[in-house]
């Protein structure tokens, strides 16, 4: 896959994510009660199970999570891009919804601060499995109609994966563990 073919997927991934987002943003200042109940969610399920963990063992365990999402985003791509688009446009909305909250709460430095570090590895990776999995997904519908061979795209586009994604995800992992809560103690 070229660059230029590359691009319009990536460009899709954006703006689902970015919709996501605004979508989580919006909900949380409307005040919903909806907004709270799935904070309270997310805070009980996956925060409480790294809280008070050492920054290696915190390191670990953000990297096999977004690993996790990352594999669910690119093999996604074999149910049409179905659940890439549900995973991206949910991690978008979580985003939003805790971008209210932390705004409110530290204001727009400590939000720069607790996101910029990593998120600019973390996000970039999200965004490129995503787009391997909208294109899987336009291989699964060519070969549906005798058009194409999904499962050697899928194996040319695991490959990419393997040398760009999980790269970007470990660089952010570390940085999420060991830099991001030392600059927060410094903004905040």
């Amino acid at each position: 896959m070229s660059r230029r073919e590359f691009l319009p997927y990536l460009a899709a991934t954006v703006v689902i994510f970015s919709v996501g987002i605004a979508a989580g943003y919006g909900l949380a200042a409307s005040g919903d009660p909806a907004a709270d109940q799935i904070l309270k969610t997310i805070m009980e399920g996956v925060f409480s199970q790294i809280l008070g963990d050492s920054p290696v063992m915190l390191a670990v365990k953000i990297f096999l999570n977004n690993l996790q999402a990352c594999v669910l985003l690119f093999l996604g791509g074999a149910t049409f891009g179905l659940l890439t688009f549900f995973i991206l446009f949910s991690n978008g909305l979580v985003i939003g919804l805790f971008a209210d909250q932390i705004a409110e709460k530290v204001g727009p430095l400590g939000l720069l601060a607790g996101l910029a570090p990593h998120g600019i590895f973390e996000i970039p990776a999200i965004f490129i499995a995503a787009a391997f999995g909208l294109a899987l997904a336009r291989s699964v519908f060519a070969d549906a109609r005798g058009q194409g061979d999904a499962a050697a795209d899928a194996a040319r586009l695991g490959g990419l994966f393997l040398r760009i994604v999980v790269p970007l995800l470990a660089v952010a992992a570390i940085i999420e563990a060991f830099i991001t809560p030392a600059l927060l103690h410094l903004v905040v």
